[in-house]
This record gives structure tokens, C-alpha cells and sequence, in this order.
């Protein structure tokens, strides 16, 4: 029996199959992936084949290869990493100038992953009828940059509707993973696209801006023009994992586009004498923002580490 991974609670996952049931499933004891050391082998959106039992329920025994997968690592100090999601069409990151805060480290992270594992990014960015004088200077200056770099961008704004029916409409039978950090506005926006859902929804701590997490588990949502949604647990920070150190400017497509006239091949575009990058950099062609972040994983791959929090 084939089906199809849409939600995932601890060891359980729930399997939609072919032929449109739901059966509980769980992954046989001594069945591991290969290549990925990852803390769950098995991910939303997988397409897989299951054993179903007597009980009712099942044990999944075979995963089809994934197009791709978006992941991050599982813990501060841990060397395996967690899968988000996997066989996505598309992924948005929801993105708030304020209320709470997007930085530009986080976003660069993101669409770096998502670079790395083949996975089209779209931005979203909501709670458009909160930005006043600086903040919406901010906001059209963000979106132009990457929407410049090759990044298609919307604004949205979930409490008033704003922007939904074009959201519907980019939706419609795709695969999509949601993501941002914690307190954008992602439940709200679910609640609004899939009436009765009703995903609680976070307040943002006021005392320290940032959002209070709400979903725990992955899970794909049906929506009702087709398709599926999938919300993630609000990420507080990337790890880039899995990257080699040559690879990271190839994930920046700005900077990979430069770094072909550079002088040395194996050029990191730090302190290289002829470094195109640099010289780009320098001329504005490459926003400094983008740079920082750029470096910014390039120190994380040289000490090893994993930044919990941007």
C-alpha cells in the first residue's frame, strides 16, 4: 500500500494512502537512511510504502527517493539534523520587518538552505498595515533587494486579507512548506486559507519582541482549492548544515555570479588579492547585508558551530 507522509507526532506518522485513508504508521526498529544522519528518518511529504497490520495500523517499510528536502540541524550541539519536509514544490518564508523582527542573517540562512536542496523560495512579507515611515523604507528596500537577486516577494497582510486571494492562487495544488520564525503570523495566515483549522495562534512576547512557539510536530494541511500546506515548528535559527565550505557562495547566487572572474578559483572572498566578490561588493552589486551573512556561515563552518539565535 502507497501513501503519502502528512503528519509526524513523536515515533507515530499519519500515512494518507492512495486510496484516501489515514493509517498510523511507524518506522520498522532497524530501518535507518542512509547518507543523512538525521533524528527522524522519515519526514512529512514523503511518499511511502506501508505494511498495515491487523490492529489497523502499519509499519512503513519502503521511502521513494525525495526531489528534494529542507532541513536544519537538530540541536545546539548536535551533529545530526532534523528534516523539516520533503517533495516540496515551493517553500514561502513568511518575513516581518518588525513585530517580531526578521534579520537579514536568518532569511540569508534560510534561502541558502533552501538553495542547497533545490527547493524554490518565495517571500512573503505580512503585518504590511503595522509599517509606518521608517519601517515600510525598510520594508520596500528589502523587498527590492531580493526580489533583485532573483527572490519573487509579496506583501500580505493575514488580519485584514490583504493579499490572500493572490496567495490562494500560488498555492493551488502545490506542495508549499511555510516557514519563519516564531510570532510572523503563520497560524493566523493558515487559519485564514483553511477555515477550521484553528491552529492556535502565539502572542508575541512583548517584553523581548520575539513569538512564542505554538505547532510542535510537522504536519501537511489539505487546502481546499488542492494542494497541502505544511507548517513547521517557528524556527529560531539555521544550521547550515551539510554544506561544504567551497559550496557556500554557490547557495548566494549574487555571489556565485560574480566569484567566475575571480583571480584564484578556490577564492573564499574574504582577503584574496583580485576577488571579484569584493570589488562587487565594493561597487554595490553585492548588498553588505547578504556579505555578512555569507561570512557569517562561513565562520560557523570553520569553528564548527551552530548559532542558536539571530
Amino acid at each position: 500500500m502507497r501513501g503519502l507522509v502528512i503528519k509526524n507526532t513523536g515515533s507515530w506518522y499519519t500515512v494518507r494512502t492512495d486510496d484516501g485513508r489515514d493509517v498510523e504508521s511507524k518506522v520498522k526498529g532497524n530501518f535507518r537512511l542512509k547518507e543523512i544522519r538525521s533524528t527522524n528518518p522519515v519526514s512529512v511529504g514523503d511518499r511511502v510504502d506501508i505494511d498495515i497490520n491487523n490492529e489497523g495500523t502499519a509499519f512503513i517499510t519502503h521511502i521513494e527517493d525525495r526531489k528534494n528536502y529542507i532541513i536544519r540541524r537538530a540541536s545546539n550541539l548536535s551533529k545530526q539534523s532534523h528534516i523539516i519536509a520533503a517533495n516540496l514544490d515551493q517553500a514561502m518564508l513568511i518575513v516581518t520587518v518588525n513585530y517580531p523582527i526578521t534579520t537579514t542573517v536568518f532569511i540569508d540562512r534560510f534561502l541558502a538552505t533552501a538553495e542547497a536542496y533545490r527547493v524554490p523560495v518565495k517571500m512573503i512579507f505580512n503585518k504590511v498595515d503595522r509599517y509606518k515611515g521608517e519601517e515600510k523604507e525598510y520594508l520596500d528596500a528589502m523587498m527590492n533587494l531580493y526580489t533583485t537577486i532573483g527572490y519573487p516577494c509579496s506583501t500580505l497582510c493575514a488580519k485584514t486579507g490583504e493579499g490572500l486571494e493572490e496567495l490562494k492562487a500560488e498555492l493551488k495544488d502545490k506542495i508549499t512548506l511555510l516557514s519563519g520564525h516564531s510570532g510572523v503570523g503563520k497560524s493566523t495566515i493558515i487559519n485564514k486559507l483553511v477555515p477550521g483549522v484553528n491552529l492556535r495562534t502565539g502572542d508575541i512576547s512583548e517584553y523581548h519582541n520575539k513569538g512564542m512557539h505554538t505547532t510542535t510536530f510537522s504536519e501537511m494541511i489539505p487546502l481546499p482549492e488542492g494542494g497541502y500546506l505544511i507548517d513547521t515548528p517557528g524556527i529560531k535559527g539555521f544550521g547550515t548544515i551539510e554544506m561544504e565550505t567551497a559550496e557556500i557562495s554557490h547557495y548566494f547566487p549574487e555571489i556565485f555570479k560574480f566569484s567566475a572572474d575571480c583571480k584564484f578559483s578556490d577564492c573564499s572572498h574574504r582577503h584574496e588579492p583580485g576577488c571579484a566578490v569584493l570589488k562587487a561588493l565594493e561597487d554595490n552589486y553585492i548588498s553588505e547585508s547578504r556579505y555578512k551573512s555569507y561570512l557569517s556561515i562561513l565562520e560557523d563552518k570553520e569553528e564548527g558551530k551552530y548559532r542558536e539565535e539571530y
